[in-house]
């Protein structure tokens, strides 16, 4: 009924359709890649250990936690620790930061979004340098009014803010520092002679 030829033909046609399926970019961007929360570094930063015990550090995308030495820090890390310590977690990755950490969302098994959640219950505020989700900022508006959080303060300084003072503080720090004077110091003379001559 078929030619030989009309057969190897299809034959192939079938094998490069079939590697052109298993090769879909598409797909393999979908895939889900499940760790294991095995840190909480601060409340938007923690350590995910993958399946073939690998180490990624993970600094949550578009959210800004207060600094472990702010008010409310401590709470941030702890409700971090709390959702998602221990934990099979997704990691949907976005780029690299400059300190190396991936940068990314990640949610728990149930479909939890730890960086939305982080805004929802008032231990972050949206990124807005690096976040437009008009979603993350409708949260963080509902946490302010619900004075979740930190959102019981009057007046809380965003992390942003916190960072730059302190670096500014350093600064002025290093500068109002007086300069040790330089020692000078005289070479003394050995009291042993060598009195030997050739």
């Amino acid at each position: 009924m078929f030619t030989p030829m009309f057969k190897r033909y299809l034959l192939l046609f079938l094998v490069i359709l079939a590697t052109a399926c298993n090769n879909n970019p598409k797909e393999a961007d979908n895939k889900d890649y499940i760790y294991k929360v095995v840190g909480v570094k601060d409340g938007d930063t923690m350590v995910l250990l993958s399946p073939d015990n690998i180490q990624t550090t993970v600094r949550l995308a578009e959210v800004d936690c207060p600094e472990k030495s702010q008010a409310f820090g401590q709470a941030a890390k702890q409700f971090t620790s709390d959702l998602c310590f221990g934990k099979q977690v997704k990691l949907i990755a976005n780029t690299q930061d400059r300190y190396g950490r991936t940068v990314g969302q990640v949610e728990l098994s149930d479909g939890t979004n730890v960086n939305y959640a982080l805004v929802k219950n008032g231990y972050a505020w949206q990124y807005r340098a690096y976040s437009k989700s008009e979603q993350l900022q409708s949260l963080e508006e509902q946490a302010r009014q619900g004075h979740l959080g930190l959102w019981q303060d009057n007046n809380p300084t965003p992390p942003w803010e916190f960072r730059k003072e302190g670096k500014a503080q350093r600064a002025t720090n290093k500068d109002a520092k007086p300069k040790k004077a330089k020692r000078h110091y005289k070479k003394r003379k050995s009291k042993y002679h060598d009195t030997t001559s050739f």
